[in-house]
């Protein structure tokens, strides 16, 4: 691979690593899976580099893939019951954190598919094209599994209050009243 071309892989490396990561995580729900599931994406990803016109759609998918791949794999089921924490959600005091703690518990309800349609669409804030592509179907089966997604994680979240606009929980409150 040529100077100029590692350079541009390297940048587009740095520049894409949270949003992978993130797409990683939110598919497979745990990070240590989710930085294996990466690394591997990126490591195929190096040799077609050149020959990509969208290298940002292809890793996507890659990771999608990958993540989902992780968690199938035996030696991951073959783990100690000790090794892992056991999962107990605790209220902690600081609001941003709790409300993050609720949010993550909804999207684990919803599909792996969906889940991955929503992040893509909402989080990532990719096209409905761009969705389709990296999930691999049409146009409106990325439209439907993304409606679908939203409507489970609005179902999961219904009675909760999710600040999900970004904005300190006062202004929140202020602008639903």
């Amino acid at each position: 691979m040529k100077a100029e071309d590692e350079q541009a892989f390297r940048e587009f490396v740095t520049s894409e690593m949270a949003s992978l990561r993130k797409l990683a995580y939110v598919t497979c729900g745990d990070w240590h899976t989710a930085e294996d599931a990466v690394a591997n994406a990126l490591v195929k990803l190096y040799p077609r580099w050149r020959n990509l016109d969208r290298p940002d759609l292809y890793v996507k998918t890659m990771v999608y893939r990958a993540a989902i791949d992780e968690t199938r794999r035996p030696w991951r089921r073959e783990r100690p019951t000790g090794d892992a924490m056991p999962d107990v959600v605790v209220r902690d005091p600081a609001a941003a954190t709790d409300e993050r703690m609720r949010l993550r518990v909804a999207l684990d309800a919803v599909p792996a598919r969906q889940r991955a349609a929503v992040v893509l669409r909402h989080y990532l804030g990719l096209s409905l094209e761009d969705t389709a592509g990296v999930l691999n179907c049409t146009v409106g089966a990325a439209k439907s599994q993304a409606s679908r997604g939203l409507a489970k994680l609005r179902e999961s979240l219904a009675g909760e209050r999710v600040n999900l606009t970004g904005k300190p929980m006062e202004e929140w409150t202020n602008a639903v009243a």
